[in-house]
């Protein structure tokens, strides 16, 4: 026993010793410097296969100035929850920034921006990320008459892009097609794009349109191993999802490079999530084929729709409409065009985690409780008020098997002087006496397994959804998403100086009033009953509630709030079952227990005959 009991110690210690070592030493990816502009490069024309469905080049970064950016014509795109505008410049959508959200709590902090143009940090610091549509020549057409990613579009001088003035672009090429491209916008994030082809030439043209999604290197955030974060796509009912690192490591495809390439017969979506935004190409129901698709000498990302190719007669014209959602991913929002948009299973687009049969309907009811409530630092603590109460009735069972246990300690006392060294008859006595008191000791560890796929669970919809980003609790909690901003380090405040910064290797010390709390809590649990009355058991108890508030204290807050929640309800359960069935805990002796000096034990007895008996 003592040999098993030392094992227990060096493996426990060793676990919370690699749990701090993993933070300190091996904190998450951060990305890649930004790249370079490649000087003097052009976009690829596309082409066409002769499969019928457009191929499109990959589209490499152009040399271009702040100047150049700055001058080049735009028309500004206003709604309640965008601002930004559109390029001229192969009518890129290339410069749009979130209104609702900031990137910082800090009151002049600037709007979260989702697409940058390139080269153009007078618009922004972030690394270029845009959206561009266009036509890919077929059956021999000039790739010069059709647009591409310089073509310079016209629109009206005053136009502005609004959720009730869509606008129109266009450009005429000089040899009888003339192309338009109509925008429009929704009150949320949905932009609607058409194209459209006419032909006045007296031969029929074969044209192909297509929509790219580029990401020049990838975005200044840190990679956790729960989240997704890269290409996305859906593609007939089937998601799919490829990180950043795997994106660089695609197959060569002949002329395509390294690509991947999914042909859909129905419905589908492609695009890049971050954790808390997303860009994503919808094109209309029907035949489509999506690519992800890796530039290394340039560091681009593609993720790119095709359509089928289009037959336009001589003096007829031909209209192809998709989608572009260019935003939040708020639940509601995502599901509303799901349900009213059909944009299949787009509320996949969230990282539901491999628990998504609880996250979804978890996050659902969170987010009814939050509607209801009005804080979600509250609908955080009803919600684990009915969790708790949803699994009471397994709770109940094993709070009541925790109170016949301690009814049967005498006998177990008794059986153990009785069995002595004999651990078979040890074993076999305590099996009759479970049964013959009908008591199963495994009962409480019932609740116990039953949480960690709930809190996993929350700890997902805590840390996903754009719900909780910024969002208050009460006090010095403000936001929900992040840790607890207060530290002991600086008394909470009272001291004038700062205090680590979140993943850095001291802010583990930097425990804040919830993390505490935490500590607090479990402690309290703890002392429903009396500690093990074998030593090293009990060291192991005492010292668990502080390693876990040392472990969870750089969670987010909502995930922490949870825990102090969850840890009180459970107190009280446990004291009202147990007090009903004659085994009222004695919560203040056992807290006194604590504290006492507990006096040098006595030797064993086998160790006082052995003492006593006279040496030969």
């Amino acid at each position: 026993m003592e040999s098993q009991n030392k094992n227990l110690i060096i493996a426990t210690v060793l676990s919370v010793l690699v749990l701090i070592g993993w933070t300190f030493f091996f904190p998450p990816q951060t990305p890649p410097a930004p790249t370079e502009t490649v000087a003097g490069s052009q976009p690829a024309v596309p082409t066409a296969e002769a499969t019928e469905t457009a191929t499109v080049g990959a589209l490499t970064t152009e040399a271009a100035t702040e100047a150049a950016v700055a001058a080049s014509p735009r028309i500004r795109i206003e709604t309640p929850n965008l601002t930004g505008s559109i390029s001229l410049v192969g009518g890129r959508l290339d410069d749009l920034s979130l209104k609702k959200y900031n990137e910082t709590l800090a009151p002049d902090s600037p709007l979260v921006r989702l697409l940058a143009p390139v080269g153009g940090t007078d618009l922004g610091a972030a690394k270029p990320y845009y959206a561009v549509y266009g036509w890919s020549p077929a059956g021999g057409l000039d790739p010069a008459l059709v647009p591409g990613p310089n073509t310079v579009w016209t629109a009206p001088a005053d136009a502005t892009l609004t959720p009730e003035t869509p606008v129109t672009l266009t450009w005429d090429n000089g040899a009888g097609l003339i192309f338009t491209r109509t925008i429009s916008v929704d009150g949320n994030y949905l932009f609607t794009v058409d194209q459209s082809v006419q032909n006045t030439t007296d031969a029929p043209v074969r044209l192909a349109p297509y929509g790219i999604v580029v990401r020049h290197g990838i975005p200044d955030s840190q990679r956790v191993y729960v989240l997704h974060e890269g290409a996305i796509r859906m593609t007939d009912g089937k998601l799919e999802e490829t990180k950043y690192s795997n994106i660089t490591k695609l197959d060569q495809v002949p002329g395509e490079g390294q690509a991947e390439i999914l042909k859909g017969t129905e419905n589908g979506w492609i695009g890049f999530t971050d954790k808390y935004w997303m860009a994503t190409l919808v094109p209309a129901d029907g035949a489509f084929t999506s690519v992800v698709k890796y530039t290394a000498a340039s560091d681009l990302y593609q993720a790119e729709v095709r359509m089928p190719v289009t037959e336009v007669a001589p003096g007829a014209s031909a209209t192809v409409e998709s989608r572009l959602f260019a935003g939040a991913k708020e639940w509601e929002v995502i599901k509303s065009y799901q349900d009213q948009g059909g944009i299949s299973r787009f509320v996949d687009s969230i990282d539901w985690g491999w628990f998504f049969f609880l996250t979804k309907p978890m996050f659902q009811l969170l987010h009814w409780l939050h509607g209801a409530i009005g804080n979600m630092g509250w609908a955080i603590v009803a919600l684990t008020l009915i969790i708790k109460l949803l699994v009471f009735p397994l709770a109940r069972k094993s709070y009541i098997s925790m109170a016949k246990m301690k009814e049967l300690q005498p006998e177990m006392e008794k059986l153990k002087e009785i069995a002595g060294s004999d651990r078979a008859k040890m074993q076999q006595g305590m099996m009759e006496l479970y049964k013959k008191n009908k008591v199963n000791p495994a009962a409480g560890c019932l609740p116990i397994i039953l949480q960690i796929p709930i809190f996993f669970a929350l700890y997902k919809v805590i840390y996903v959804t754009i719900e909780l980003y910024h969002a208050p609790w009460l006090g010095w909690i403000r936001d929900l998403s992040a840790p607890d901003p207060s530290s002991i380090l600086n008394l909470f405040g009272l001291l004038p100086w700062g205090t680590p910064e979140p993943h850095t290797m001291f802010f583990m010390l930097s425990l804040g009033v919830l993390p505490i709390l935490l500590g607090v809590s479990m402690w309290l649990q703890q002392k429903l009953n009396p500690a093990p009355t074998d030593p090293s058991q009990a060291m192991i108890f005492a010292w668990m509630p502080w390693v876990f508030m040392f472990m969870l204290g750089s969670f987010a807050s909502g995930l922490v709030l949870y825990w102090i929640a969850n840890n009180m309800i459970t107190f009280f359960q446990q004291y009202a079952i147990m007090a009903m069935h004659g085994q009222r805990p004695d919560l203040f002796g056992n807290i006194r227990s604590t504290f006492k000096r507990k006096p040098k034990s006595e030797p064993a007895a086998a160790d006082k005959a052995k003492a006593a008996k006279p040496k030969k």
